[in-house]
């Protein structure tokens, strides 16, 4: 049977809702002990998702290249309002009254660092697979700032965050009010799954079926370079989606 959008997030959750490119390493930004979310504290946490919002050229070709794949799927989703495009620095379950305090933490490094002034290189498509379907991206270069930027986001977070969470801790729907387990794990485990040598910066462009996505690798590929706009903490949905805003940093010009 043909995977659906609930099961989709499964290869979000593959070592690439990150890509398959080799990075950079510079640590993991490793924490001291986490508190243990318990049976009674579980529906006060949140699952969340520090990340960056492209500038219009990444915007331009994130959008060409998800118009691109609904023509050819038209069940796939679009870059909308619950599917922002953006490159995400690290995923993080954390107490919900600690919120503000995340905030604080993470707007302090935000505030000090050079967000905007960074140069970032989009060089090639990619997609995870799962049976005939796959889930696309732009892979991004991860340049010794990012990498830097990403650890000292991390370490912001890391007082406040906690090992897991239930489907209580992310954005649902009566109609759909469970997330799946393998991104309940992917959360727990970003780091240090999926940060420092594991991090690999991407932008998710869409779903298509994997004959058309082999098709669409193939093609040459014109690298451009793009920088950050804006920062922001969201709140997590399905598919590891930055489905709602929850705080949005000033950055220094």
């Amino acid at each position: 049977m043909k995977p659906n959008t609930k099961n989709l997030t499964r290869f979000q959750l593959k070592g690439a809702l990150a890509c398959s490119v080799a990075i950079l390493a510079l640590g993991t930004g490793r924490a001291t002990a986490q508190p243990t979310a318990t049976a009674t504290d579980k529906n006060k946490i949140t699952a969340i998702d520090i990340l960056l919002e492209p500038d219009a050229t990444m915007l331009q070709h994130a959008v060409a290249t998800n118009e691109r794949l609904l023509k050819v799927f038209p069940k796939g989703f679009a870059l909308d309002a619950s599917h922002r495009p953006h490159i995400t620095l690290v995923q993080r379950f954390v107490l919900t009254e600690n919120l503000d305090k995340v905030y604080a933490a993470v707007g302090k490094v935000f505030a000090s660092a050079n967000v905007t002034g960074l140069k970032l290189e989009a060089f090639k498509y990619y997609y995870i697979p799962d049976k005939d379907l796959g889930v696309s991206g732009i892979v991004i270069k991860p340049t010794p700032e990012l990498l830097t930027l990403e650890k000292q986001v991390i370490d912001a977070v890391t007082p406040f965050a906690v090992k897991t969470g239930t489907s209580a801790a992310f954005v649902t729907t009566p109609e759909d009010p469970n997330i799946i387990p393998p991104l309940i794990a992917y959360v727990s485990e970003f780091v240090p799954k999926h940060s420092g040598e594991n991090y690999h910066p991407h932008v998710t462009t869409g779903l298509a079926p994997r004959e058309y996505l082999d098709k669409m690798l193939k093609e040459p590929f014109e690298a451009f370079t793009f920088s950050p706009t804006g920062a922001a903490v969201y709140h997590l949905g399905h598919f590891g989606t930055a489905a709602k805003q929850l705080k949005q940093f000033e950055l220094k010009p």
